[in-house]
């Protein structure tokens, strides 16, 4: 079985390579690379910036895909309460949205189009971690592109986390796409929504080979969950997390991180990575990196998807559909339904 895995540490503008090399065979393989870096907070267009240099560096080694962290554009606001608690909002918080809201991006809108460039421009499929801004509602999302430089579809994050909550908004089923790519199946789930046993299902039904979960939980438990999907799924699993320090954020007053500001200094990791690629076998393909920024990549053998599935199929061989089964509603939600005078009407027991 042919594996490669390869990390690439950027550090002062150099990159450094450590490679494994494995037997060889003659089995279909991809190679991929999950992102290991900082967002430029408040700051959407240096972000998008620093996103190409990356997907360069990346395909200069010869990824076909490419995962980017959870909020990579825009921005994970980690250690910040935007001046809420139960019953008041402070001036402070609610200046603090307005900024964050201004760094996210809309979907459709120019930041798409560019991210669609680039895929087309390094030959790339690439799944991007973005915010995404619907009027004055923010979603946690992820943008998937095809190597031709199209944009595919999205994924809205179905339930944030904790004071995540207070920031974004919920998904919908309209979002939780699985695309069929000359390279695999390719979809994703956004950190925690990955521990939903009931979303992973979807996914698995529909045929998901390549599982791209971008995440912000740099804990070591991360990788259980990680390993976990890839044998229940049968699947590869693609995980990538920023690496953050403190001078990765605006400095305070501006920015604060609640209850730790002062502790940290300008190098304190405010979060570690831990990004990682697994095969549907369980095996670690390349991290988890705690180290610093890194392109973190390996090359995936198709063929493990076969191995895996002979032992567990869990939507084929494995399932119960007549004891156990999912009914997903992927239809939009929506607030509030327009018909114009010259659309027919419908009768709404249809």
């Amino acid at each position: 079985m042919a594996l490669v895995t390869t990390t690439q540490t950027v550090t002062d503008g150099a990159l450094f390579a450590e490679v494994d090399m494995g037997s060889d065979d003659n089995a279909p393989t991809v190679r991929a690379t999950v992102v290991q870096a900082s967002t430029i907070f408040y700051d959407t267009p240096a972000t998008l910036d620093k996103a190409e240099r990356l997907l360069a560096e990346a395909a200069s080694y010869g990824s076909q895909l490419v995962v980017f962290p959870e909020a990579f554009v825009g921005g994970y606001p980690r250690g910040s309460t935007f001046g809420a608690t139960i019953g008041s909002r402070t001036a402070k918080g609610r200046e603090e949205f307005r900024k964050y809201h201004s760094a996210a991006i809309d979907v459709p809108g120019p930041e798409v189009d560019r991210l669609a460039a680039m895929a087309g421009k390094y030959k790339v499929y690439l799944v991007m971690g973005v915010i995404e801004r619907d009027g004055y509602t923010l979603y946690c999302t992820v943008l998937f592109f095809d190597s031709q430089g199209h944009y595919l579809g999205k994924h809205r994050k179905l339930m944030p986390t904790a004071m995540e909550r207070l920031v974004w908004g919920f998904g919908d089923g309209s979002t939780i796409p699985v695309f069929e790519t000359q390279i695999g199946k390719i979809g994703g789930a956004i950190c925690w929504e990955n521990k939903m046993p009931l979303l992973r299902t979807a996914m698995y039904a529909k045929g998901i080979e390549i599982y791209c979960a971008p995440t912000a939980d740099a804990r070591d438990v991360w990788q259980s969950s990680m390993t976990h999907i890839a044998l229940e799924g049968g699947c590869f699993v693609l995980s990538a997390n920023q690496f953050c320090r403190r001078k990765d954020y605006p400095p305070p007053p501006e920015y604060e991180f609640q209850g730790t500001e002062e502790n940290l200094t300008p190098d304190s990791v405010v979060c570690a990575g831990g990004s990682v690629i697994i095969s549907p076998l369980g095996a670690i393909l390349a991290g988890p990196n705690y180290e610093g920024e890194a392109l973190i990549s390996a090359e995936l053998d198709l063929g493990d998807i076969a191995r895996a599935k002979f032992d567990f199929d869990v939507v084929g061989h494995y399932a119960r559909p007549e004891v156990l089964s999912l009914i997903v509603r992927d239809l939009p939600a929506k607030p509030a339904t327009f018909a114009s005078t010259s659309t027919k009407v419908e009768d709404s027991h249809q």
